[in-house]
């Protein structure tokens, strides 16, 4: 078993403050932000930030959905996601950056072993930093809009 992970990174042109606020508001800003792959989002417990659990479906590939129960935290300028139904974590850290700030989403887990272990790692990240660059475009827009 290895460690697989993708990471993909935006420019906004906001006040990392403002970034930061709108990556840990699960109840208003997220929804409007998943990309198609998510379906079924629905938030279980708080919405803003530390304490917040959500679920939700991801497609990854047309045979390939994951089931995510997330429980987030807030450290510093990260919003760290962990899945309580397998090993993966997504991080979204917020930096200043010029005028504005960027925002890098870096998602990992322990991928399985074998044959079957080297082809998702592998193809796994190609597919996920797909999603990840959505999902960053679509914050970018949402932020900048308001």
């Amino acid at each position: 078993m290895g460690q697989v992970s993708a990471s993909s990174t935006v420019l906004i042109n906001a006040e990392p403050d403002a970034v930061l606020a709108a990556v840990a508001d699960y109840q208003t800003v997220r929804p409007k932000i998943l990309s198609s792959h998510y379906r079924d989002y629905q938030v279980l417990e708080g919405g803003q930030g530390a304490g917040t659990v959500a679920t939700w479906k991801l497609q990854a590939t047309e045979k390939r959905v994951r089931d995510v129960k997330a429980t987030v935290d807030v450290a510093g300028h990260a919003v760290i996601e962990k899945d309580a139904n397998s090993t993966m974590v997504t991080n979204y850290t917020v930096a200043p950056a010029g005028p504005g700030a960027s925002v890098t989403v870096k998602t990992s887990w322990q991928g399985a072993g074998g044959v079957k272990g080297f082809f998702e790692k592998t193809f796994a990240p190609l597919g996920l930093r797909k999603i990840q660059a959505e999902v960053l475009a679509n914050l970018k827009n949402q932020v900048e809009s308001n």
